[in-house]
């Protein structure tokens, strides 16, 4: 994976989150959340089902406005859809955001032109066989395994070049050996200055910091 482009962070460039609360339906999902997230520093977000864990990336992501606190980008405050906070960041959620009707390789190269990046056919080949998808690149999305499916989703993140990765229990669906291609794609792009937020039930490899949330 090449280095960061998107959106890319300057030396100083931090997500800073302080005081951050979301309520759902009159109940408070969470409240008072705080860090301070740097180049090449992964924080994990751990909780039970119900704590909070995807609303608050979805807050972190600019999808979901928070009650109260204030989200910063490179010291700035985040403003709903400003599209250079939006060039730095890839979302995953629980959903893989891919097309069934797509090949493997098309939906990679539909997200890279979407994304005004290098879609070429050499570089959609690395990223699907970095995920271990040479053999599935060109059947069709419907006819994939979830676990497939989800490595197509996770695949993409190298194309894009995002700076901040927002990943919702991104080894769903995996097994072990996928898991482990999983965490070496995550490793290289901290090592080359990127910075990622993950939900999980399992403690990850190499991470910096840890948020609890008790929902």
């Amino acid at each position: 994976m090449g280095p960061a482009s998107a959106g890319a962070a300057t030396a100083d460039t931090a997500l800073r989150a302080q005081g951050l609360s979301f309520s759902r339906g009159g109940r408070r999902v969470f409240e008072g959340v705080g860090f301070e997230l740097h180049a090449g520093q992964l924080l994990q977000v751990l909780g039970a089902n119900g704590s909070g864990k995807t609303s608050l990336l979805r807050v972190l992501g600019g999808l979901l406005p928070a009650d109260e606190g204030e989200l910063c980008w490179g010291g700035e405050p985040v403003r709903s859809g400003e599209p250079e906070f939006l060039q730095a960041v890839a979302y995953l959620g629980h959903a893989n955001g891919i097309d069934a009707d797509l090949s493997a390789a098309e939906n990679l190269r539909f997200a890279a032109r979407m994304a005004g990046v290098d879609d070429s056919p050499a570089r959609v080949t690395d990223a699907l066989r970095a995920m271990g998808l040479d053999p599935a690149s060109r059947a069709p999305v419907r006819t994939l395994s979830q676990g497939q499916r989800r490595r197509v989703a996770l695949a993409r993140l190298a194309l894009l070049r995002r700076t901040l990765w927002l990943l919702d229990e991104p080894v769903s669906s995996l097994d072990a050996a996928s898991g482990e291609r999983f965490f070496a794609q995550l490793a290289d792009h901290l090592r080359q200055g990127g910075m990622a937020v993950v939900a999980t039930h399992e403690l990850l490899p190499g991470a910096s910091q840890t948020l609890q949330l008790q929902g």
